[in-house]
């Protein structure tokens, strides 16, 4: 059995849909189980239960510290070569964001992962286009951001499921690879253009600022990540991309900079739509 950790998350979620658009059987796993879905928390070691699991998609478990999404990560490994799954495929962060604040933990992760005593398969994961979007600020009649005119290699979620499904349908195939998912480089600039609108500049410390004084509801570890995000973008280290996606889809990847441009519009106020 294929089990996907994560399932009520939006990749892990995606990642099952795409296994059973393919007509794999597959399950999902999650901290709150729906139906169908296997309990799977991994902030309770003593919890889990990966019996029958053959493949287990690991679908990364951020949104907190490093200390605890490593703890999180050896914990359901630790279970996986205990209960006999043969193959493990964990969704890590593209090679190109090793500099990024929140990149030590797929690293250590992935350092767990490789010492496993089970095949394994390691998904690097590129940013999303639609974060990419979400992170453009309107202001006025146009978009700000402090990406400057640097590129992203944006990935669509929806490519990213998919590719994750391909392998986990033929993990073998897979058996020992590190993939590197990068989609075609987008700038700030253009997606403004798409929209018709100007695209302002802000810098770095404005960004930061209003991280941490104007955006209400962010944990403690996200205004650095994101701030992380914006000087990797504006200084050109993390527009480049890679053939392994396509490759593995076997057809060109969804037009990123579409998928931005409908990100950055659902969050446009509803005054600066014209007509």
């Amino acid at each position: 059995m294929i089990l996907v950790t994560g399932a009520n998350g939006n990749l892990g979620a995606a990642a099952l849909a795409a296994l059973h658009a393919r007509g794999v059987a597959a399950r999902g796993g999650s901290r709150t189980p729906g139906d169908g879905m296997r309990r799977l928390d991994f902030d309770d070691p003593a919890g889990l239960d990966l019996a029958g699991v053959s493949t287990l998609l690991l679908v990364s478990a951020g949104y907190a510290e490093d200390d605890r999404v490593v703890a999180r990560h050896a914990a359901v490994l630790d279970a996986a070569a205990r209960d006999g799954v043969r193959h493990v495929v964990y969704t890590s962060l593209t090679g190109a964001g090793d500099h990024l604040a929140f990149a030590a933990a797929h690293r250590v992760t992935e350092r767990l992962v490789r010492a496993g005593d089970f095949a394994w398969t390691i998904l690097r994961n590129g940013l999303y286009a639609e974060l990419f979007g979400g992170l453009l600020t309107w202001a006025g009649d146009g978009l700000e951001s402090a990406f400057g005119d640097g590129a992203l290699a944006a990935v669509a979620r929806a490519d990213l499921a998919e590719a994750a499904a391909v392998v986990a349908a033929d993990p073998a195939a897979h058996s020992g690879r590190t993939y590197d998912l990068t989609g075609p480089p987008i700038t700030a600039a253009q997606v403004a253009d798409r929209l018709g609108v100007p695209h302002r500049v802000i810098g770095l410390g404005e960004y930061r600022r209003r991280l941490l004084e104007e955006t209400p509801g962010l944990l403690p570890f996200q205004p650095p990540m994101l701030a992380s995000i914006a000087t990797g973008i504006r200084h050109g280290f993390l527009g480049g991309a890679g053939p392994d996606l396509a490759r593995l889809l076997g057809r060109p990847p969804r037009d990123c900079l579409a998928t931005a441009v409908a990100a950055a519009s659902a969050t446009r106020p509803a005054q600066s739509v014209v007509g």
